[in-house]
């Protein structure tokens, strides 16, 4: 296996650290007084390498770490853990990046060893087969961004190494006003300690990450530090979740994930056979929003014609059968559809990228039942190739499990948008009116957004129905398209691409003030 990153010193050995995984219990109580005097120093491990990356040669730190967090009473309430890398010998305005993917309940796993890491783990590209077992194929990752920004891989509080210590209680942190603020200040005290308040600064956020990424960008320009953003990449953004939550009585939904499912047929064969995939998915969005919502806004009022004809223009969409559509009441969720595509071959569509099928052995059931096939296909090599990436190449030692995921973390979540104590009626989650304000405070500050057709979480339309309302200035926004799902750099062409188009969107973005249009 080639290795071209080079370790050179090891600067500071990890400092041990005594509490286990089972002791790392994420219960929402402080730390008693016992605990608070055991807390061990913030893990720090500096390794030195260097490594092509663009078109040049790149010296760089790599600093494996933690943070500690405090809250406004100065009492130790968290340890963030994050993974830096940044160019030795470069000035204070070499521009950093900060990255992390979302969940909520992710860490920044994928982000770091799938597309922006200067290592990645290679996945099948065409879908066609899963990951296996170890050992995995991890390579160099010279077309990463390393020649252009230094790159800071955050693990939010209950994620990766990143817990609650001292005084911290889980729900400081595991809510959206929580999490933001954590981020926000491990931001600002990263920028300072390292004295790059002067340099363009960028935030990558991935699913959640997006919805995590407009409240952050909001926030930083508020608590008397204004931090102005230069840009913000959104992959597979989720900031009104109006459009992302397919469930039966929510109309827009519906509409919004039908031409994610007219990708999906077309990919498998089921529909649209004569057409290209673009000719396909315009039709496709024409008739969602044109036919298709006037159709379920009408509910029980719509004629029989109309409801047999709708029917019949949706399975010709969806390459369903259009008495199951009819069945369906005209509403087939994304899970209900996952199972019935392709039924009658027993083949079950992912939902993080419809490309890839899993053969469940329950052929009737409703919705798939192992979980989902492209998670299924992808999870392993990535848990592998972090944790020997930490151990082998960053030198990190320590007892602590790292955990590429926490689904306590996405079961005690507090979605709320009103302060404890007040009434609060529940709405779908939606910051994208922070993205918006925060695009009108700061003139300079320019969006990208990457979606992928077969993405069956966070659907590609519904990027362009969040982004075509909600007052957000689309002159500022650049929406790309990818042929694979969620995770769209696991097919190699998409990698390539996507890698393109982020380092298309620093030149356009990273011009000094004065000089911006």
């Amino acid at each position: 296996m080639p290795r071209t990153l080079i370790l050179m010193l090891v600067l500071l050995a990890a400092v041990p650290v005594a509490a286990t995984a089972a002791a790392d219990s994420q219960a929402d109580k402080p730390a008693d007084a016992s605990a608070t005097a055991a807390i061990d120093p913030p893990l720090l491990v500096e390794t030195r390498h260097q490594a092509r990356f663009g078109a040049r040669s790149v010296r760089y730190v790599a600093r494996a770490a933690e943070m500690h967090l405090h809250d406004k009473d100065d009492k130790l309430t968290a340890a963030l853990y994050y993974t830096a890398y940044m160019e030795l010998d470069a000035g204070p305005q070499r521009p950093v990046t900060f990255v992390f993917n979302g969940g909520p309940g992710s860490a920044s796993v994928w982000l770091h060893m799938g597309l922006l890491g200067p290592r990645r783990v290679v996945v099948a590209s065409d879908a066609e087969a899963d990951d296996g077992a170890a050992p995995y194929r991890v390579i160099d990752n010279p077309h990463t961004l390393l020649d252009l920004t230094d790159l800071v891989f955050i693990d939010p509080i209950g994620t990766g190494f990143s817990r609650v210590i001292g005084a911290g209680k889980t729900s400081d942190f595991w809510s959206m006003d929580g999490d933001s603020a954590s981020i926000s200040q491990f931001i600002r005290r990263f920028v300072g300690e390292h004295g790059r308040w002067n340099a363009p600064k960028y935030l990558i956020g991935e699913s959640f990450g997006s919805t995590r990424a407009a409240l952050i960008a909001n926030a930083l320009m508020d608590g008397g530090q204004d931090m102005a953003l230069n840009g913000i990449m959104m992959i597979s953004q989720a900031m009104d979740y109006t459009g992302s939550t397919p469930t039966p009585d929510n109309l827009i939904a519906h509409v919004t994930y039908l031409p994610s499912m007219a990708a999906t047929a077309h990919y498998h064969g089921r529909a649209g056979r004569e057409q290209s995939l673009p000719e396909f998915l315009q039709a496709a969005r024409d008739f969602a929003v044109d036919e298709y919502l006037p159709a379920l806004f009408r509910g029980s009022a719509l004629a029989p014609a109309d409801r047999q004809r709708i029917a019949q223009r949706h399975a010709s969409f969806t390459g369903l059968d259009v008495d199951y559509v009819q069945r369906a009441d005209l509403r087939v969720t994304a899970a209900r559809f996952s199972k019935e595509l392709l039924r009658e071959s027993g083949g079950t569509v992912g939902r993080l990228d419809s490309r890839y099928l899993a053969d469940e052995s329950d052929d009737t059931a409703d919705s798939p039942h192992l979980g989902d096939a492209a998670s299924n296909a992808i999870s392993s090599a990535y848990t592998a190739a972090i944790n020997d990436h930490l151990h082998t190449v960053l030198g990190v030692k320590t007892s602590r499990a790292y955990l590429v995921s926490n689904s306590e973390v996405g079961k005690q979540w507090d979605y709320r948008t009103a302060a404890p104590g007040e009434s609060w009626e529940p709405s779908y989650v939606n910051t994208s009116r922070a993205l918006s304000d925060a695009l009108r405070k700061n003139g300079a500050l320019r969006v990208l957004v990457a979606s992928g057709y077969y993405d069956m979480i966070t659907p590609f339309f519904d990027a362009e129905y969040t982004f075509g309302r909600h007052d957000i200035l689309r002159d500022r926004v650049q929406i790309k398209y990818y042929e694979a799902g969620h995770m769209m750099y696991v097919r190699q062409a998409d990698f390539d691409a996507l890698l393109r188009d982020l380092r298309g969107f620093y030149g356009l973005s990273a011009a000094p003030s004065a000089l911006r249009d």
